[in-house]
């Protein structure tokens, strides 16, 4: 079936449909990872998205239960060179499209995505849309002129957690799949004992993964999910040795009563924060953020870790970042994107408060900057 991309710039390109059948309008953003779609498709960052994936082929190891990083997928529109309709991997469960049908996300392929990201990255993400409905392109410019945008939207809240949630999963090992923790529980007048966890940890959903979950209990943590909204006196009242601000859609300046919360937390206990979870910890000690020309998506973005002078390849997945000339004197830039020189990192000079821009649960991307949730144990260790 025919499909037409169309950018409110005018710009469009005609390719063949795959997955469901519709119209989705979002900001168009391309992702520079190999692998990892299914990941990427199931990242509650990309809320209000269309995905262009850089790599030519994509759908070759098809989508399997155990990949996902949410409870669906929150991708509205995926965009790919060549879509590869028969998988061959020995964990695909069920073909690419098929996963997209059921979620109602519309795809295109066969369109010049080489163009397509040049385009991007010369005028800038904007607003497109993804259409098998329409011939007509200039109707769909208009659509996607219309379309609002992602400044001044908050996102977090159709991504957020309904209630809050213990989290007990591990990382996944072959032939058996996550690991599920141990923890020390009471059965009606049966105590049952299990190892317990060292820290327990209260994690904000702005937008939360689950591998950034597996990777804090893998660290030695027991967490506690908590809602975007919960009060810092809730929080507080919870009495945690840590409290982890995650990652999220949008414009961190859309959700201020996230900054307002974190500001009253600030001081309390350790924080530690990852992509939107930064940029609202930036907010919250004074600074100010902007949104980028074309963003950061991809798992291959070169960051200097400032207190070593050690290069990591990261994984990103961000449109704004926090401006370093709006920090007051008691925060310091920890680490700088080697590409464009944005922020990539902050710490508090005195509290047990840091937080990077970058993923370092990976999923997909490189594990070079895993020994953060490390990092957040040891502040815990000090701090309790």
């Amino acid at each position: 079936m025919k499909a037409i991309l169309a950018l409110a710039d005018g710009k469009f390109y005609t390719g063949r449909s795959f997955g469901a059948t519709g119209e989705a309008t979002g900001e168009v953003v391309f992702n520079t990872s190999m692998t990892g779609y299914q990941e990427i498709l199931t990242d509650p960052s990309y809320e209000g998205q269309l995905v262009a994936m850089t790599y030519p082929e994509i759908g070759n190891v098809g989508v399997n239960p155990e990949d996902v990083e949410s409870r669906k997928p929150y991708v509205k529109g995926f965009i790919v060179k060549e879509y590869c309709s028969l998988p061959s991997n020995w964990r695909a469960t069920r073909a690419l499209h098929e996963y997209m049908r059921e979620h109602g996300i519309v795809g295109i392929e066969g369109i010049d995505t080489r163009a397509l990201v040049r385009h991007l990255r010369d005028q800038g993400s904007q607003e497109g849309i993804i259409s098998t409905l329409s011939d007509h392109p200039e109707e769909l410019i208009a659509k996607a002129k219309s379309s609002p945008g992602l400044v001044g939207r908050d996102l977090v809240r159709e991504v957020t957690a309904p209630a809050p949630y213990d989290w007990n999963e591990g990382k996944w090992e072959l032939g058996k799949g996550y690991k599920k923790t141990e923890t020390e529980i009471e059965t009606g007048t049966e105590k049952k004992k299990r190892k317990k966890r060292s820290f327990f940890v209260i994690a904000y959903d702005y937008g939360i993964k689950f591998n950034i979950l597996r990777s804090l209990v893998e660290s030695g943590c027991r967490v506690k999910v908590v809602p975007a909204r919960t009060s810092a006196e809730e929080v507080l009242g919870l009495d945690p040795d840590g409290i982890f601000l995650s990652n999220g859609p949008g414009d961190p300046a859309a959700v201020p009563y996230a900054k307002e919360n974190v500001e009253k937390l600030i001081g309390k206990k350790p924080i530690f924060g990852i992509c939107l979870g930064h940029q609202i910890l930036g907010l919250a000690l004074g600074g100010k953020t902007y949104k980028l020309k074309f963003g950061h998506h991809g798992g291959n973005q070169p960051v200097m870790d400032l207190t070593t002078r050690k290069v990591e390849i990261t994984t990103q997945n961000h449109g704004f970042a926090v401006d370093p000339d709006s920090l007051k004197g008691a925060v310091e830039v920890t680490h700088l994107n080697l590409n464009d020189n944005t922020v990539e990192g902050l710490a508090h000079r005195e509290l047990p408060i840091f937080s990077v821009q970058y993923h370092p649960e990976s999923s997909p991307g490189p594990h070079d900057a895993s020994y953060l949730f490390k990092r957040f144990v040891e502040m815990m260790k000090k701090n309790k």
